[in-house]
């Protein structure tokens, strides 16, 4: 019964044995059928996780424009994520521009991009030249034409085309200066909070790698404790081994028990009864004795008296006087003969019996704690060695690699916490030139809009152009204003438009779309592109861990014995087969023997003596014993005495005197008989009774009690080796079962618990969330809505342009032609000079 005995041979090699026995992690659980025989132990718990901190969430106010950004970009470059492109040029950076074809290959995928580049560098072109010959006009006096204004019947209605149109392109106008103004918050917001989340979430990772050595540990420790707990249980085989085989014979043997103490205390009550009686009936033969001397002197005296000569008619007497007598010699044979059958049951001493069998039944667990003291020391020695290994276990494996990656992670934080600042002074520029630029764009919106509303305010249709009004001519200004800011700024716009293209669209198409739809990921596994991401000949694995996998795994929250493939490293079902170690503690088991001495409840002699007990109260006669009690109940002296004295009265006055004497001591002895006979004889009537009572009893007694003690004495012959071995196995069972529970929480543990790895996930998306969601995205929005506005700032200049010669006012008169009177003088016309 060595529970331990080759149970830790590791089959290859200590260091790997050392990492099995961490594997293990020995657990301090009970399985059902071993709290039958072992105490309940403490419980393990579930190995404690981390806590980690809210997913970083994403900044809404660029969602709105975002759809429009993807699908645009989605237009511009469709192709799929360019891996062999891009390894080409990893592999060979120096081919890009030596190599035509890979040059072609990089310009046809970025098509897309170059045309809208070249749609950027025309604007970027035109629109100064423009800018130019518009300033060169105005300089002349013609911007927008002639200072002079053809009254047609189609000019109110154009007048209203050009207004409305100019309107609806303004309102998109600031639509986009809008969305500029959002984008230009969010990506100042995404700024803000990201060394914040970038904080958290290498906080994250560092609680992640700093939980993978402490969950060992705890299930380390665990392994420690259930150690103990088999020790324990080993230091208390006698009470738990001992109590079982109690138990197990309780069933029989207390009944028997409590039966022959109780045969036995009535063997003293039935004993103490007899004595009594006996003594009763001794006393009584010697006041019956004493009564008849008593009697026999009377009878010689009055003989005297009737024999004398001068008794006339003394003989009918003497005849009656002669037969008077109390000789009542009480003779009980049959009682005798129970006295002694009872007396030599209680020589036989029933109660060294039930002592010895008390001691045998409560000695029980320190026999069996004196029985298997050699074994104990022995499997608590191999214990002992197994407790020592799995101390040495945290100090043997190698999780420095982990605590330098951990030690990484605090650099970088405080890297971040250093540079925030920095970070959070060039942000404020930033922000502030795109508020800047963002106001621009609203100067030129506030000047259509001016010029929308003070020019229709002022203006009336029927009045001569020459002579508009104040507030007319104002609305005008302000369509030229803003016509003006247009050709000043929106070059210059265009340009950042373009920079900011080239550089968030490619982050989103090149690195945020793979990385959303998990190319990105695909691309790093490709082999040979990175060399120390090939996790799996790292790991020693047959199979390759590619970082996609790692991202799904660890996206379901999966452990690292599943994430990492370690079952190709380790079979743990093969190294917590607790029954690949039975054979070796059952060998011990057996060469332990645990032998109880056996008991006699009752010996031979105690037995034949309870059986002529039995037979002597059956044969037991206590009617003849009564019948003499009663015969004695029924002496009457009194009535010879009266007979006496009848004679006395007939008698001559000597011999009178003396009858009358005798008379009186006669009754005198009836007297005595009744005072002191009498009583005796009553309770010698009541201890009779008692006696037949008890005698009734023990009959059936005696047969209870050698039924019980056959029973309980044939089943401790035939059972107690069998229900020894039982327990036996059975407690060790227990401790085998203790194995199993360990194996199979630690299998739960180390395959579901053990450095469940969503933190990796979490910081792939949170980095995927700050980098491109907000940031990334942000600024596309940015560049989108600002290039949103360049584009409609032409329609816009055009418009602007033409409306404000319909507010303005004319430097020439022109005739207004009013189809509805019909005129036919002669109008003079006005030509400017």
């Amino acid at each position: 019964m060595c529970l331990c005995g080759n149970m830790w041979r590791w089959p290859n090699g200590a260091s790997e044995g050392t990492m099995l026995l961490l594997l293990l992690g020995l657990s301090l659980v009970q399985a059902g059928s071993a709290q039958l025989t072992c105490q309940a132990g403490e419980s393990a718990q579930n190995i404690t996780q981390p806590q980690y901190n809210n997913m970083v969430q994403k900044n809404s106010n660029a969602d709105f424009l975002m759809p429009f950004v993807r699908s645009f970009l989605g237009t511009v470059q469709p192709h799929p994520f360019p891996t062999d492109l891009i390894l080409r040029v990893v592999n060979n950076p120096g081919e890009v521009f030596s190599n035509q074809e890979l040059t072609k290959a990089i310009l046809v995928y970025e098509v897309g991009f170059l045309v809208c580049i070249a749609i950027g560098i025309l604007y970027i072109v035109l629109m100064p030249i423009i800018a130019f010959f518009v300033a060169c006009c105005r300089c002349c006096g013609n911007c927008g034409g002639k200072m002079q204004q053809k009254q047609t019947s189609s000019t109110h209605c154009l007048r209203r085309t050009l207004y409305f149109s100019l309107f609806s392109i303004t309102i998109i106008i600031l639509a986009g200066n809008v969305c500029m103004f959002r984008s230009n918050e969010a990506f100042k917001l995404s700024v803000e909070q990201s060394p914040l989340e970038l904080k958290n979430t290498i906080g994250d990772m560092s609680s992640f790698l700093t939980a993978v050595p402490q969950q060992v540990e705890d299930v380390t420790n665990e392994g420690k404790r259930t150690v103990q707990a088999v020790s324990r249980n080993l230091n208390d085989i006698g009470q738990q081994v001992g109590e079982k085989i109690q138990q197990r014979f309780s069933g029989t043997f207390n009944p028997a028990l409590q039966a022959v103490k109780l045969l036995h205390q009535e063997s003293l009550n039935t004993s103490d009864l007899l004595d009594k009686l006996n003594s009763s009936l001794t006393q009584l033969q010697s006041s019956l004795d004493i009564i008849q001397a008593n009697v026999t002197a009377f009878k010689g005296r009055i003989q005297k008296t009737l024999s004398k000569p001068g008794c006339v008619n003394c003989g009918s007497l003497a005849g009656e006087v002669e037969e008077l007598t109390v000789d009542a010699t009480i003779s009980a044979p049959s009682l005798r003969e129970y006295q002694s059958a009872v007396d030599d049951v209680i020589k036989g001493d029933l109660q060294s019996n039930i002592i010895e069998a008390e001691k045998f039944y409560s000695t029980i667990p320190q026999r069996v704690t004196n029985e298997t003291e050699d074994l104990v020391t022995q499997s608590k020695q191999q214990l002992q060695e197994i407790e020592n290994q799995i101390s040495q276990v945290s100090n043997e494996l190698d999780l420095s690699a982990l605590r330098d990656v951990t030690g990484t992670l605090d650099q970088v934080q405080n890297q971040i916490e250093t540079v925030s600042p920095e970070v959070q002074r060039f942000e404020n520029i930033r922000w502030a030139v795109g508020v800047a630029l963002c106001c621009v764009v609203l100067l030129v919106v506030v000047c259509n809009i001016l010029g929308l509303v003070l020019g229709p305010l002022g203006l009336s249709p029927k009045a001569d152009p020459a002579n508009r009004s104040c507030t007319s001519d104002c609305g005008g200004i302000f369509f030229m204003m803003g016509a003006g800011f247009s050709f000043l700024f929106s070059w210059i716009f265009m340009i950042l438009v373009v920079l900011l293209f080239i550089l968030g669209g490619n982050m989103y198409t090149l690195i945020c779309r793979p990385w959303h739809n998990g190319q990105l990921l695909k691309f790093l596994d490709t082999p040979g592109l990175i060399p120390q991401l090939e996790l799996g000949p790292a790991l020693g694995l047959k199979t390759d861990i590619n970082l996609s996998d790692i991202y799904r795994d660890c996206k379901e929250n999966q452990p690292l014995w599943t994430t990492l493939h370690l079952h190709e490293l380790v079979d743990l079902a093969d190294v917590l087969n607790v029954s690949k170690y039975t054979a070796q503690i059952e060998e011990e088991f057996e060469k332990t023997d645990i032998t109880l001495s056996s008991v006699s409840l009752l010996s031979p002699e105690i037995i034949k003596g309870l059986q002529n007990v039995a037979a002597e109260a059956t044969d037991f006669n206590s009617t003849a014993v009564t019948q003499q009690l009663n015969d004695i109940s029924s002496i009457n002296l009194n009535s010879t005495a009266d007979k006496i004295d009848q004679l006395a009265d007939t008698q001559p006055p000597g011999i009178q005197g003396e009858l009358k004497v005798e008379a009186s001591k006669l009754r005198q002895i009836q007297a005595d008989i009744e005072t002191t006979i009498f009583p005796q004889v009553n309770n010698l009537n009541s201890s009779m009774k008692s006696l037949q009572s008890t005698t009734g009893k023990i009959n059936g007694t005696v047969e209870e009690v050698l039924s019980k003690v056959g029973a309980a004495q044939d089943f401790l012959n035939t059972n107690t080796t069998q229900i020894v071995k039982t327990e036996s196995r059975r407690f060790l069972n227990c401790q085998v079962d203790y194995f199993s529970a360990y194996a199979d929480w630690t299998t739960i543990m180390i395959t579901q618990q053990v450095g469940r790895c969503e933190p990796v996930a979490r910081a792939i998306d949170s980095a995927d969330v700050v980098l491109c969601v907000n940031m990334v995205e942000s600024l596309n929005a940015f560049w989108f809505s600002l290039g949103w506005c360049m584009m409609f700032f032409i329609p816009s200049i055009i418009l602007s342009m033409k409306l404000a010669k319909y507010y303005r006012r004319m430097k020439y008169t022109d005739v207004f032609e009013n189809p509805i009177i019909m005129n036919h003088i002669p109008r003079a016309q006005l030509k400017p000079t």
